[in-house]
């Protein structure tokens, strides 16, 4: 019995040190590393996460996208940096339920300035905030408590859906984001109390503005009317610009009359030819040779600076400044079978004619019988400083205080032509295909410049499309993709199964 129980202590001591002896095994010991720190990791990665839960959205977002919809624009900047007054947006939409992009781009903008107050209402449980807004859900309402102004935006004109895929296609996508656009636009509206009425001629067979050219000017805030000369004694008096956009007819000699009677009062004219050119106006032709600017026979071809060797599709040189450079950094603007001008001197010396868009010194205007090499304006701008009296002439003595008077109630301001000669610069077929280009740009800066103090501020939409990275020109890089590539692996393996088979 004795000897039992003393076997069952003995084989009780090696149990306990034999458990002991397995804990300093070199195995646990590396388990325990790995142990150790899989928990050191997952702490780190807990505390990191609650850090990064503190940074608000608008800096915890990175954009990756290929189209940059979250990318905010110096335009946006500097006007929000410039606001005196605060804008309120309230966003009438569940949040929870709302695009992660539309979300996400909120959150962006509402960090850019301290002026920007963003407040989320959910129309479920405050179904009265929509009629106290008067807006429908999944609306923004901005307003500005200083001028009393305000506009709304809708998330459909924010996130554009692809109504052709919904009908033909059944399927639920969308073409564009018009987040900065249409935000931006909103601010402006609100607290700016200056508005800008631009009158377009017809009457001429005037052609008709793109959707994208009207939307741009919708965003800077400019009224967009209609004018028939003919059934006017003269240009109205609101008007800020006349635009004659591709007349296909000429003016009558009443309303050449009026358009020089607007300009000698300080109007601000801009003409786009379409196909029919200038030369084939005489009427119009004759106001812009007053100022300076000979329209010349037949279609600009630059050879120099042509589209994949289509001599009349040409990237003309810019030499912008001031109001006109606002945003152009590639300097890239495509336009197809654009006329030409002949800058010369104008009728009077107060008139100051320059271009701003004109081909190379390699140009050819082409007609059926000549080809004539040159330099030719394409795009050109004729100011002139104008005086206005006051129209009082109650007193016709000749005193010299009544002298002075008259000195003192004159005014002066300037009038100013702006003519391009190719419509395709707002072409919808080169504007939306092209969106790398600053066609559009281009056109809103020469509006924008007729107007003082008046900031361009019309920012397109990005499109969602999916990019593709394609070779779009087959050649020796394409034919060493496709097959030099395959040939080197296929020897190559052919060449390691040979040595291995001799081996």
């Amino acid at each position: 019995m004795n000897k039992l129980k003393s076997i069952k202590s003995i084989g009780r001591g090696k149990g306990v040190k034999g458990l002991k002896n397995s804990f300093h095994t070199s195995g646990t010991k590396h388990g325990s590393y790995s142990v150790g720190v899989t928990v050191l990791v997952i702490a780190v990665i807990v505390v990191f996460n609650l850090i990064v839960g503190q940074i608000p959205e608008a800096y915890r977002n990175l954009d990756v996208s290929s189209t940059k919809i979250y990318d905010i624009s110096d335009t946006t900047t500097e006007l929000l940096d410039s606001l005196e007054s605060d804008v309120d947006m309230t966003v009438l939409a569940v949040r929870d339920e709302t695009d992660e992009r539309i979300r996400t781009f909120l959150s962006k903008y509402d960090a850019l300035s301290n002026k920007i107050n963003i407040e989320w209402i959910d129309p479920v449980l405050h179904p009265s905030a929509l009629t106290e807004y008067d807006a429908s859900e999944d609306t923004i309402v901005v307003s500005c408590a200083d001028t009393g102004k305000t506009t709304t935006v809708s998330f459909d004109d924010i996130l554009v859906f692809d109504e052709y895929s919904y009908y033909y296609y059944g399927s639920m996508s969308y073409t564009s984001f018009d987040g900065e656009g249409q935000l931006t636009s909103a601010v402006n509206y609100v607290t700016n109390d200056v508005e800008r009425t631009i009158y377009q001629t017809t009457g001429h067979g005037e052609g008709e503005l793109s959707s994208t050219i009207t939307d741009m000017l919708d965003k800077n805030n400019y009224l967009l009317s209609e004018t028939n000369l003919l059934m006017e004694t003269a240009v109205p008096e609101d008007c800020d610009l006349l635009l004659m956009y591709a007349p296909t007819a000429d003016l009558s000699e009443d309303e050449a009359q009026m358009l020089r009677d607007y300009l000698a009062s300080g109007g601000k004219i801009m003409v786009i030819f379409g196909e029919t050119g200038a030369s084939e106006l005489a009427n119009l032709s004759g106001i812009l040779t007053e100022y300076g600017m000979e329209p010349v026979n037949g279609y600009i071809a630059d050879p120099s600076r042509c589209y994949q060797g289509n001599y009349f599709y040409i990237f003309p040189e810019l030499s912008v400044s001031g109001d006109m450079a606002e945003g152009i950094s590639t300097q890239m603007v495509l336009l197809t079978y654009a006329q030409g001008m002949n800058l010369a001197d104008p009728e009077r010396d107060t008139i100051s004619v320059t271009d701003f868009m004109s081909s190379s010194d390699q140009a050819y205007a082409i007609t059926e019988d000549a080809q004539t090499e040159g330099s030719y304006a394409i795009g050109a701008t004729a100011t002139e400083t104008v005086t206005l009296s006051s129209g009082e002439d109650e007193d016709s003595s000749d005193t010299s205080a009544d002298s002075e008077e008259s000195e003192e109630s004159e005014e002066t301001a300037e009038s100013r032509l702006t003519v391009i000669t190719a419509g395709s610069l707002i072409d919808q077929g080169i504007t939306d295909s092209f969106s790398q280009l600053e066609n559009t740009q281009l056109f809103m800066n020469a509006v924008t410049a007729n107007f003082e103090g008046v900031q361009n501020l019309s920012i397109e939409a990005k499109s969602l499309s999916v990019e593709y990275n394609t070779v779009q020109h087959a050649g020796l890089f394409s034919m060493i993709m496709i097959f030099g590539i395959p040939a080197v692996i296929l020897i190559a393996g052919f060449a390691v199964w040979f040595r291995r088979r001799k081996a």
